[in-house]
């Protein structure tokens, strides 16, 4: 069966949308002035979105609203309110969710309409889709690091009434979505808040190596997305950008609206002219009937080109397909491999390189900085010089046209002096064509007046919140410690290392369940892993029966939906990990109604929003409190650093990293430490504290320093 996926484009501002609409896309994701992952962006007003609504509707097209932050203590009632005012006029075909408890707030605001879970919201294995359905979810976005394999699998296993959304292209993350902490960790600007500093897209060292080692080129699946259309539950093809301008939209979805039209055509040329074929005589030699399907089913060669053609033109980086074809799998990294299989040393960097600046001297005007450009640059096109962490990086506008091989002597500040060789990018443009195009969408857009309704009740509008059960202070729940080994300890079973009164805590692997006494796997606290991929789930399973069958009783789940992995709860005690990414009192309902019996919180919040939660909580609450915690794990390879060894950021930051399984951990070289704070929450009502006893690399000694966290200042 062949599916017909709509092209769902970015976009960060109204000339982004607009480029979208001309281009031809079937569906736009936004993000509004709050709530959203993209921050960075211009994001929109709810009166701009009202209006864009309105002509989207008009021209058959759909817009979704990401609201795909978690959400702080204290801000539940906000969101709760502005997704009621996307009601007062017309109304937004979706929204887009991280924190699952926008399920509830969006609910009793009214909403009626898709809640789409993130990418961010990690539903990254077959079972999850059955809870993301069951909490409400019409569609779930699948993370980036899947294989074709994979996504198949996926797609077999998605409920009937649950759609699936897949990027095609656009930038990738070195860390999977929702499980990287590095920018918060680095000083309170969370990625899962939209303020992520790109710590991955810096340079590193270790020993004599030096580069930027986690910055990934940009995902691009072109030609082969021919291979989703027999994928009927795969409903739509997304776009990243949503901080990209109406360039790179316009041209990247062009490209992908092509490329679907053409090989849907393809299909039904193949599928009218086997079938005459077979109508006509089933005795035609079977070499004529192969070439028959071979002319047929081959694409379109100058549609193809020009589509790739398009692709180049949009500015993004070097393209790569990851982890796609899984027979030629890439490291998608700086150090990895181009989508063509070549090796490839060059740093990546957004833009196209359009030069660099060479030093001229001249004894009577003194020193001049002079980019000959290595392609046509026109007027308005906007250049970056060097990269954003480099002391020199700025952008600039041209004002001018200039053929390739000309020269621009650039008017740089003293504080801003480049190196001699420094890179120049052309990073967006505005060509007359587009701006035409742009200027047709513009005066339809002026031409929407939609009437937005008043509601007196809008801004006292309070959220119900879950009914406490009254945690807080010294006579709350039984107190439990958990020192979570990054391996066994020495002897078969042993405690070597874990004082008394605490429960040892342990990774649920094989290794752990073969060595194990099975007298002690009541005491033990399992640790499901914080990401669970469609190849190895079947694994997961026959692993957590086994640890059921042998009478293991406390498991903690680091992904809200790894609670469907048990069908009977009964006697057993199930805890919401601190990789559920847990922050609000909602959030903990939602996990109280899948069985949960009580949750760890994501370290990142502040001190006042970790004090205010236990009173409010349906659930009895805990928090990591010592260890290393990571600031990322990632499914791609660290070429060329070595494992278990340092490396350093130009602030001589020191990190480390560690394979498990399919995944690369990676570790600041400090821990975090809160347990001069125990007294504090235990007072609040905390009852659950982790220490994660991960053993660092031979270097770090005695850390030099310890974190708290964000728990002295306000995570952004």
């Amino acid at each position: 069966m062949t599916n017909k996926p709509e092209i769902l484009a970015p976009a960060g501002d109204m000339q982004s949308a607009l480029a979208a609409l001309a281009a031809g896309a079937d569906a736009i994701y936004l993000g509004l002035k709050h709530f959203s992952a993209r921050m960075q962006a211009d994001n929109f007003s709810t009166t701009e979105l009202s209006k864009l609504l309105d002509l989207a509707h008009s021209k058959d097209r759909k817009i979704y609203v990401a609201m795909n932050t978690f959400f702080k203590p204290g801000e539940e009632a906000s969101v709760a309110r502005l997704v009621r005012r996307l009601l007062l006029g017309p109304h937004p075909d979706a929204i887009i969710a991280q924190d699952p408890a926008i399920v509830d707030l969006a609910r009793q605001a009214g909403y009626a309409g898709e809640i789409h879970f993130s990418t961010l919201a990690n539903v990254t294995h077959q079972t999850a889709l059955q809870t993301a359905a069951t909490l409400g979810a019409a569609r779930v976005i699948l993370p980036r690091e899947l294989s074709i394999d994979e996504i198949r699998l996926m797609e077999a296993s998605r409920p009937a009434n649950l759609d699936l959304e897949l990027f095609v292209h656009g930038a990738l993350c070195y860390c999977v979505s929702g499980r990287c902490w590095w920018s918060s960790y680095l000083g309170g600007k969370s990625g899962l808040r939209g303020r992520c500093v790109q710590p991955c897209r810096r340079v590193y060292k270790q020993g004599g190596k030096e580069g930027r080692f986690f910055s990934c080129r940009d995902l691009s699946l072109d030609v082969l997305v021919k291979t989703l259309l027999d994928m009927p539950g795969i409903a739509s093809w997304k776009i990243e950008g949503r901080k990209k301008g109406p360039h790179y939209v316009y041209y990247v979805t062009t490209a992908y609206r092509m490329l679907r039209d053409q090989a849907m055509a393809d299909r039904a040329a193949l599928s009218a002219r086997t079938t005459g074929m077979a109508a006509s005589s089933l005795a035609n030699d079977s070499a004529q009937a192969n070439g028959a399907e071979a002319d047929a089913v081959a694409p379109d060669a100058n549609l193809r080109r020009e589509a790739e053609a398009l692709l180049e033109m949009a500015l993004g980086r070097p393209f790569t397909r990851a982890r796609f074809l899984p027979q030629h799998a890439s490291n998608p990294t700086a150090f990895g491999e181009t989508k063509e299989g070549k090796k490839d040393s060059h740093q990546t960097s957004s833009g196209l390189l359009c030069g660099k600046i060479m030093l001229e001297k001249d004894k009577n005007t003194g020193d001049q900085f002079v980019l000959k450009t290595r392609q046509e640059l026109l007027p308005k096109d906007f250049l970056r010089i060097g990269y954003e962490d480099e002391p020199w990086h700025q952008t600039l506008n041209l004002n001018r046209r200039l053929p390739k091989g000309g020269s621009l002597t650039l008017n740089i500040p003293k504080h801003k002096t480049p190196k001699n060789g420094t890179p120049v990018f052309l990073i967006d443009r505005r060509e007359p064509e587009l701006q035409s195009l742009l200027k047709e969408w513009t005066g339809l857009l002026e031409e929407r007046r939609p009437q937005i309704k008043n509601d007196k009740k809008l801004m006292t509008f309070e959220p119900r919140p879950p009914k406490a059960v009254g945690h807080a202070g010294p006579g709350g729940a039984r107190r439990l410690d958990i020192a979570l080994l990054g391996g066994l300890p020495r002897g078969r079973g042993g405690r070597e290392g874990i004082r008394p009164g605490t429960v040892q805590g342990l990774w649920l692997s094989p290794k752990a369940l073969s060595d194990v006494s099975r007298t002690l796997y009541s005491r033990i606290s399992w640790w499901l892993p914080p990401v669970i991929w469609p190849d190895e789930e079947e694994n997961w399973k026959r692993n957590i029966h086994q640890a059921l069958r042998n009478g293991a009783r406390h498991f903690v789940c680091n992904a809200p939906w790894q609670a469907a992995y048990f069908e009977d709860k009964k006697g057993l005690s199930l805890t919401a990990g601190p990789f559920c990414n847990i922050t609000n009192i909602f959030s903990v309902g939602v996990l109280a109604g899948l069985g949960f019996s009580q949750a760890i919180l994501s370290p990142e919040l502040s001190a006042e929003d970790y004090l205010a939660l236990p009173a409010q909580s349906p659930l009895p609450l805990g928090l990591v409190i010592s260890g290393y915690w990571p600031v990322g794990l990632s499914r791609f390879r660290i070429d060329p650093l070595k494992p278990g060894e340092i490396f350093q950021s130009p602030k001589r930051e020191g990190f480390w990293a560690r394979q498990y399984g399919q995944n690369v951990w990676l570790y600041p070289a400090w821990p975090l430490d809160l347990t001069a704070k125990r007294a504090e929450l235990e007072k609040a009502g905390y009852s659950v504290f982790v220490s994660i006893n991960e053993h660092p690399p031979k270097e770090i000694t005695t850390p030099g320093r310890n974190s708290e966290f964000n728990w002295q200042i306000d995570v952004l």
